[in-house]
């Protein structure tokens, strides 16, 4: 049963008096789509354990299929855990050259799947165009296909210059140095680093970063899972990065996708707001993803975390101080932390987070006017967000943009802390939590123990 067939238009949440439990995350999108991709370029198979199911791994999952990658999917029982299903998927790798040369491919609103795909498709060449949902047709790409074509690729625009869709042909590309822009979204780079092993066939490929490069660990993360199929980039701080000759990905056999820190964000946050305890299953102190830092801003906010190696639990008194910090380098997660100031003891900042404006929905934008509902006070600047919170907060009629996680973020304003309780929510387009965490609200109602709706 989904949240489309029981919730089409909208889903009603009580207050909530207290939260407590444990969570066990989805995958981590970040992870999986850069696994799908590393994997059908490999050569040999690779058996990825607890791929995200959502929309984004679907629409990365069904070009795969229109580029002619096999994959199956099977249910295994976990070791440890027999009633434990884990969704496993075999992906048989293409050896870096996909054996569909022409395709018409959805990329719906995944970030995550059409800039890294724009770039292996323009080095490989063929006939493709790439195209998704409206929002996706707003979302700059234009830095990428610049750096792209300036080293001898082809891609045209069909639409508006810098934004999908894309038409991609075969050119002929002679890349040893590239450049990219780095101060609107580190997938750019990201894209290129995947495919720069499929360009340095006789020499290096070095891409040099103009600017400041925002969101540094997701390039962490996809520098990670390089070298978990076979692939090392050298690096000269975050200005350079290199690719020496002759390096190809192969198949690590067996990869596990951690669960998704960003995900495991909204219930860190129910129990530092609610007291928990609220323990999360699957991201830990050994995470390769950035967001889990998210935690030293719920300490910084008075709450206790504790940590095992694939473990977070939060809990706290419920009494929240405000923030003011930078948050750049967990843009994702950061988006929480909005609604957890709705429960401080002043006024908190959050800075350096411009990256919002081109996410699914302009999310400074949407925040603010959402938070406004709410009874916060709240101004809005070009790349920060200040919150001051209401004497109490308001019920209200929640808009989600098409955005999965201002659905996620404005359940927690049903909670009730120790400064101020928690409200009545109607949440708009409940469904599109599904670009990420489909079972979410079911989740959510789990920690609160009671019938949330």
């Amino acid at each position: 049963m989904t949240q489309q067939k029981h919730y089409p238009h909208h889903l009603d949440l009580k207050p909530v008096m207290q939260v407590h439990g444990t969570v066990r995350l989805p995958g981590s999108k970040s992870i999986s789509n850069r696994v799908l991709l590393l994997a059908a370029l490999a050569e040999g198979t690779t058996k990825i354990i607890d791929l995200l199911a959502s929309d984004d791994t679907f629409v990365m999952l069904g070009a795969l299929t229109q580029l002619g990658v096999h994959w199956e999917q099977e249910e295994q029982e976990g070791q440890s855990r027999p009633e434990t299903l884990h969704q496993v998927h075999h992906v048989h790798g293409a050896g870096g050259v996909f054996p569909n040369h022409a395709a018409d491919l959805f990329m719906g609103n995944a970030g995550t799947a059409i800039r890294p795909l724009t770039a292996a498709l323009a080095v490989i060449g063929g006939d493709y165009t790439l195209h998704g949902v409206a929002r996706m047709h707003e979302r700059p790409i234009g830095d990428l296909v610049d750096a792209l074509n300036a080293v001898g690729a082809q891609i045209e625009y069909t639409g508006n210059q810098g934004f999908p869709p894309l038409r991609i042909r075969r050119g002929h590309l002679h890349a040893q140095r590239m450049s990219v822009r780095g101060n609107v979204s580190s997938q750019f780079l990201t894209a290129l680093l995947m495919v720069a092993p499929l360009m340095a066939r006789q020499h290096a490929v070095s891409i040099d970063v103009v600017g400041e490069l925002i969101s540094k660990p997701y390039i962490e993360i996809t520098l990670n899972l390089m070298r978990r199929f076979g692939v090392v980039v050298e690096q000269d701080g975050w200005q350079s990065f290199t690719v020496q000759p002759g390096q190809k990905y192969t198949s690590p056999g067996v990869i596990h996708v951690e669960g998704d820190a960003s995900s495991a964000s909204y219930f860190l946050a129910a129990g530092a707001i609610a007291g928990g305890p609220v323990r999360v299953e699957g991201v830990g102190r050994d995470s390769i993803q950035g967001d889990v830092r998210f935690v030293a801003a719920l300490e910084q906010m008075g709450a206790t975390i504790t940590m095992g190696d694939t473990w977070i639990e939060a809990t706290s008194n419920g009494v929240l101080k405000a923030i003011d910090a930078d948050f750049n380098h967990i843009p994702d997660a950061a988006m929480t932390i909005a609604i957890a100031a709705l429960y401080a003891d002043g006024t908190s900042t959050l800075r350096n987070i411009a990256s919002w404006r081109v996410k699914e929905t302009d999310r400074i934008a949407a925040m603010a006017c959402e938070l406004r509902k709410l009874g916060a006070e709240v101004e809005e600047g070009a790349d920060y967000l200040r919150v001051t919170p209401p004497a109490a907060i308001a019920a209200a009629t929640i808009d989600t943009y098409d955005d999965h996680r201002m659905a996620m973020c404005f359940s927690l304003a049903t909670l009730d802390g120790a400064a101020r309780r928690g409200n009545a929510m109607r949440i708009n387009d409940p469904k599109c939590v599904a670009k990420t965490f489909p079972e979410y609200f079911e989740a959510f109602a789990g920690i609160a123990r009671e019938d949330l709706f």
